[in-house]
């Protein structure tokens, strides 16, 4: 049997991570469920000596930025789920599973990716409707409210968020500020657009092409399962469109290397570009003969299916899949 591939989990690793109730259900509603739930992070991030950079507790679901020291995410997120399942079952006197399965972690690049993140976790509850930008601090179950009371426990870190908003001091009017940027990004449409669910709490990976690459490579070097951490924890309706995305930029990837301009393809449905690349992405990844027969211009998906099957049922058309699928970095 093989062994099972490891986690994305290294020292020094960043991460935001998502879970959610089972069914969309109401975890945190209850009387103390969501100060259990902080106590109990507190206790996991002491234990495990993770830096928590910003962190969100809401009806149904959390939010969490966190550093590691060592790479102990699985086994800390284990315990902290863990232990406030019994601890909350037994006070409630519930069964079953609360959470909807394994939580998601993307892993963060330093920087202002990460606190894109931070500000994005911060904007939950204003986005959620239910405080108004101006009093994102007074939503009490976030570290926002603790860094700007300067209540903060030593296992919370501020430094990421008051540098990217402008190298802001450690201080009630540092926090002011801060505050006031929050309040900008919440309302103003262009900044908006960076703080977009679909762009900091799907995927794998937040952060730059230089920084995802140098993650493939450190994944092939160490056995990380990239393909298990861009799907883990997310919601079934979300899958496919998640699927998309990947093909989407395996298809970025081939036409530049083949040196096609996807904004300018034939409009002929087999055309030698449109066949050549979709060949190579049936080849190395799953992409479905819809998709590619849309999103080409194919015509209908059996037409495509049989375009790129002709197309490798020559030799030399083979070879050249071949070579082009080798300049392409997975």
């Amino acid at each position: 049997m093989a062994s099972r591939l490891l986690r994305l989990e290294f020292a020094g690793g960043v991460y935001h991570v998502i879970n959610r109730g089972n069914y969309r259900r109401s975890l945190f509603t209850g009387k103390g469920a969501a100060e259990a739930f902080e106590r109990t992070l507190g206790e996991a991030a002491e234990r495990f000596s993770w830096r928590v950079h910003a962190y969100v507790v809401m009806s149904n679901h959390f939010h969490v930025a966190l550093e590691l020291t060592e790479p102990n995410l699985g086994s800390g997120m284990k315990w902290l789920q863990g232990t406030w399942i019994r601890r909350s079952n037994g006070f409630r006197r519930l069964v079953g599973r609360p959470f909807q399965g394994r939580y998601k972690a993307l892993v963060i690049e330093h920087g202002e990716a990460l606190a894109r993140v931070c500000h994005y976790i911060h904007l939950n509850p204003v986005r959620a409707g239910i405080v108004v930008p101006a009093q994102a601090d007074r939503y009490p179950w976030s570290s926002l409210p603790k860094f700007v009371s300067g209540t903060k426990p030593t296992w919370l870190d501020p430094t990421t968020v008051l540098a990217a908003a402008g190298g802001l001091p450690d201080t009630a009017e540092g926090w002011r500020r801060y505050g006031n940027y929050l309040e900008y990004l919440a309302c103003d449409e262009t900044a908006q657009s960076e703080l977009i669910a679909a762009k900091l709490s799907r995927g794998w990976c937040v952060g730059g092409e230089e920084f995802k690459q140098t993650l493939r490579e450190q994944a092939r070097q160490k056995g990380w399962d990239l393909a298990r951490e861009r799907f883990a924890g997310l919601e079934p309706e979300h899958a496919v469109a998640e699927l998309e995305r990947g093909w989407e930029e395996r298809l970025q990837a081939l036409a530049r290397a083949a040196g096609a301009d996807l904004s300018k393809l034939p409009t002929k449905k087999s055309a030698e570009t449109k066949v050549r690349l979709a060949a190579a992405l049936k080849t190395s990844t799953s992409v479905s003969n819809g998709w590619l027969a849309r999103r080409l211009g194919m015509g209908a998906p059996a037409s495509a299916s049989q375009f790129v099957r002709r197309w490798l049922m020559q030799d030399r058309r083979r070879s050249e899949t071949a070579a082009l699928l080798s300049r392409v970095k997975t």
